[in-house]
């Protein structure tokens, strides 16, 4: 990409997060810290375990390094508003996703970058490939800088002082970050397509298992500090749904040779909406059928 598309392309992902940030306000942040256990929870899983496994597991399965380094590097993103949104349909904790949302955001602005790097250098399979492109640390930090902590500072601010247009604009951004969503994956993928078609159900399986991973590690440690089912089901998506938009920023400006990474952040892009979807119908259902079955209980017990 030529360094206008960069800025463009930099500059659409920033206006995402402000339209995030439009949603999020001081008492976002006021009740993690009132209620710091299941957002710790998330916040672990999310920023340790994923990322510590994701490398672990790259390690041990014989895969490409151009798929490896791609799977680091989307086990590193914070979850995205999409997250939110799911949670919200699978009667979740809706209120602490949000929150969630936003402090990984701060937090990703530092710790995707090192967490990247670290992870990337530890494992062997990637650490050649990683050291022939001298990525500079500080280089990402002020690319994730750009994207992420200034437009997240400037829509809370925003929400702040002008509440009315946060309120009003708010929607229109969400429907922007998920339309500019897929409009990344639709370049990703038509620029590699050749090499997509080539190792499709390569792709597709990692994709695909890494995402369970993601999914199985967030509802696993909600489960083992027995957190409410609310908190379970926002922690699962908020740690399963990463912002793989962020993922193809970052490979776009950093790594434009390395054709299959932005194939797996392109794919991790439509199958994180459709396994969201997937186990949010699912949690529905679960729910609908709980319902019918203490109504019939309450009214053969009254009936009787």
């Amino acid at each position: 990409m030529s360094s206008t598309s960069l800025l463009v392309l930099n500059s659409v992902l920033a206006m995402m997060m402000f339209g995030i940030a439009l949603s999020l306000t001081a008492e976002d942040f006021r009740r993690i810290a009132r209620q710091p256990v299941g957002p710790l929870v998330g916040m672990t899983a999310q920023f340790a375990l994923l990322p510590a496994l994701t490398c672990l597991l790259t390690w041990l399965i014989p895969m490409p390094s151009e798929i490896a380094l791609g799977l680091l590097l989307v086990s590193c993103c914070p979850g995205g508003s999409f997250s939110n949104l799911m949670t919200y349909l699978s009667n979740g904790n809706t209120a602490m996703s949000v929150s969630m949302t936003g402090v990984a955001s701060l937090l990703a602005c530092v710790l995707t970058p090192l967490n990247f790097m670290f992870y990337a250098a530890l494992n062997p399979r990637t650490q050649p490939l990683l050291n022939s492109i001298s990525v500079s640390t500080a280089d990402m930090l002020a690319v994730i800088a750009f994207v992420l902590a200034i437009p997240l500072v400037l829509g809370i601010t925003c929400a702040r002082i002008w509440p009315l247009f946060a309120r009003k604009t708010e929607p229109f951004f969400r429907f922007v970050s998920l339309f500019t969503l897929f409009g990344f994956v639709a370049i990703a993928l038509f620029m590699n397509w050749d090499k997509f078609i080539g190792g499709a159900s390569l792709f597709l399986l990692a994709v695909v298992a890494h995402n369970a991973l993601a999914l199985l590690i967030g509802w696993s440690a909600a489960r083992a500090l027995r957190l409410p089912r609310a908190d379970t089901r926002a922690i699962t998506l908020e740690v399963g749904l990463q912002n793989s938009g962020l993922g193809l920023g970052i490979i776009f400006t950093f790594f434009a040779n390395l054709d299959a990474m932005a194939v797996i952040a392109a794919a991790w892009g439509i199958w994180h909406l459709i396994s969201g979807l997937s186990l949010s119908t699912y949690w529905q259902c679960k729910d609908r059928k709980k319902a019918l079955q203490h109504t019939s209980k309450k009214q053969y017990f009254y009936g009787s």
